[in-house]
C-alpha cells in the first residue's frame, strides 16, 4: 500500500485548522475591542445622565432627582461626541427620578469566520447613574 501524498492531506487539514483557530482569535479580539468601545460610550453617557438633575425640585424642596428630559438631552450630547455611528444607545429614567440606566450595543461583523458563518454577534454594555452630591 502506497502512502504517497498522505502528507499533502495532513497539511491541507492542518491549514484548515490553523485558519479556523486564527479566525476565532481575530474575531474574538474584534469582539473584545467593540465591547470596550461600547462600554466606554455607555459609561460616558451614564456620567452625563447623572448630571441631568431636576434643578427646580432641588431649589424648591431639596429633592435630588433626575429629570428625564435633561437626562435624554445630556446622554444624546455625550453619545454624539463619541463619534461611533454603529453603536445604538438607549436610556431609561426611573419614574421617581432616582436613577437612569443607559444601555448600548453594536454588532460585530465576522472577518475570517464570515466565510463559514454569515451572521456577526452582538456586544452590549449597561451602566446606571444615580444623582448624588459630592462630599
Amino acid at each position: 500500500m502506497s502512502e504517497r501524498g498522505s502528507i499533502s492531506l495532513w497539511m491541507v487539514g492542518m491549514v484548515m485548522i490553523v485558519f479556523l483557530v486564527g479566525g476565532i482569535a481575530i474575531d474574538l479580539w474584534r469582539g473584545l475591542a467593540s465591547h470596550r468601545q461600547v462600554a466606554s460610550i455607555v459609561d460616558a453617557a451614564a456620567i452625563a445622565a447623572g448630571s441631568g438633575i431636576d434643578e427646580q425640585a432641588w431649589r424648591d424642596d431639596g429633592t435630588l432627582r433626575l429629570e428625564p428630559g435633561h437626562v435624554v438631552e445630556r446622554v444624546t450630547t455625550a453619545v454624539a461626541a463619541q463619534d461611533a455611528p454603529t453603536v445604538s444607545v438607549s436610556v431609561v429614567t426611573a419614574a421617581d427620578g432616582s436613577a437612569a440606566t443607559v444601555s448600548g450595543s453594536t454588532t460585530v461583523e465576522l472577518t475570517l469566520l464570515g466565510l463559514i458563518v454569515s451572521d456577526g454577534f452582538e456586544v452590549s454594555a449597561t451602566a446606571t447613574a444615580v444623582p448624588a452630591l459630592s462630599p
